[in-house]
């Protein structure tokens, strides 16, 4: 799992038919930027925790992407 910042959305006009329905976010993980499909409505601004590879696939009901957002992230805590 990735923790990163939502800094933009992308939008596609035609997609795999699976992918109907995504909404796709650019996230800033601090070494690269990500697009993950978003199913819990982050915005721009938002921290997020992103889940990757086949994980991230399998939580967007075997759709072909390698990241998903799954959190919208309300602080840190320290240890």
């Amino acid at each position: 799992m990735k923790i990163g910042t939502v800094i933009g959305a992308v939008w596609a006009t035609r997609k795999a038919e699976c992918l109907g329905g995504q909404t796709f976010l650019v996230v800033d993980t601090g070494r690269d930027d990500l697009v993950a499909a978003d199913r819990v409505g982050a915005g721009v601004g938002d921290r997020v925790l992103l889940a990757t590879g086949t994980v991230a696939s399998r939580y967007c009901m075997d759709a072909p992407i390698d990241a998903a957002v799954v959190a919208i992230l309300d602080g840190k805590q320290d240890s």
